[in-house]
């Protein structure tokens, strides 16, 4: 055969093995949900994602952080699949349906090596209002309080205002920080810092050594174990949220979210098991 009627023949075999090998590494047939939100529920969400994954090989899940007000505003727009929000739907989220997958609080945080071992809420308003800036009014060095305060379209910041009865205009913060691992960060690295996270982060944190203590609040101590027997007062549900019926893998990813499977995680993370 001459060579020309031969090179036709040797195209279409490698332009097929080609499409063989492209195929065979090929995700389009993959389906992606995408979950944005809460920087809360995020690090247990990343975890669920990953165990469902394994079960679900054509499933590839996407946790984006963003706070909870992202989370809803994105469930509702459809610009994600399944939303996040480390709180309760408000009235005017009606349209929107809550997946309640574990429990958490929120406490306040001081550095470990602050002697100051309460703060009455009263103490903490006039902190935070700025009537109060010196840990020796509150039995404390002479020094300046650093307020930490979370950044607008935080849950924590809504259940912390709340709780408080403060509007935010009127908090006078050295430092706005946005997810709980900030937080943290801000409050371990100055000690005379004062903020309040995640009462899981926060003991998630204490236990890889960073140099952190809750504070209790109205005289009950900041723990899980007091937001699971619902002693403490500044408790919230982890929520998935969605917009419209569940179908398919969104359908199958919330199922699995709030089975008994992801136990270990949430405890793996220092929330609560939501009564099933």
């Amino acid at each position: 055969m001459p060579a020309c009627s031969r090179r036709p023949a040797a195209l279409l075999l490698a332009l097929a093995t080609s499409l063989l090998l492209a195929s065979c590494g090929d995700s389009s047939n993959q389906t992606r949900l995408t979950v944005t939100g809460s920087s809360t529920v995020a690090p247990l969400m990343a975890e669920i994602a990953l165990q469902f994954e394994k079960n679900h090989p054509d499933v590839r899940v996407d946790v984006q952080t963003g706070g909870s007000s992202r989370g809803v505003a994105d469930a509702r727009r459809g610009l994600a699949d399944i939303g996040m929000a480390s709180r309760a739907l408000n009235d005017d989220e009606s349209d929107l349906t809550a997946h309640t997958i574990a429990y958490d609080g929120i406490g306040m945080i001081v550095h470990a090596d602050n002697p100051v071992r309460a703060l009455s809420p009263q103490q903490i308003i006039d902190i935070y209002q700025g009537r109060i800036d010196n840990w020796q009014a509150v039995g404390g060095p002479d020094a300046q309080i650093i307020v930490v305060n979370k950044a607008q379209g935080r849950s924590t910041l809504e259940i912390f205002l709340e709780h408080f009865e403060l509007a935010a205009p009127s908090i006078k913060a050295d430092v706005v920080i946005g997810d709980n691992e900030q937080g943290i960060k801000t409050v371990a690295g100055n000690p005379y810092a004062l903020g309040y996270v995640s009462i899981g982060a926060a003991e998630y944190a204490v236990g890889a050594d960073e140099p952190l203590r809750l504070l209790p609040l109205e005289g009950v101590e900041a723990s899980t174990a007091n937001v699971r027997n619902q002693r403490y007062p500044m408790r919230r549900p982890l929520n998935l949220v969605t917009r419209g019926p569940l179908e398919g893998p969104a359908a199958a990813l919330v199922a699995h979210a709030q089975s008994s499977s992801v136990d270990p995680l949430i405890r793996q993370l220092y929330f609560v098991i939501p009564q099933r």
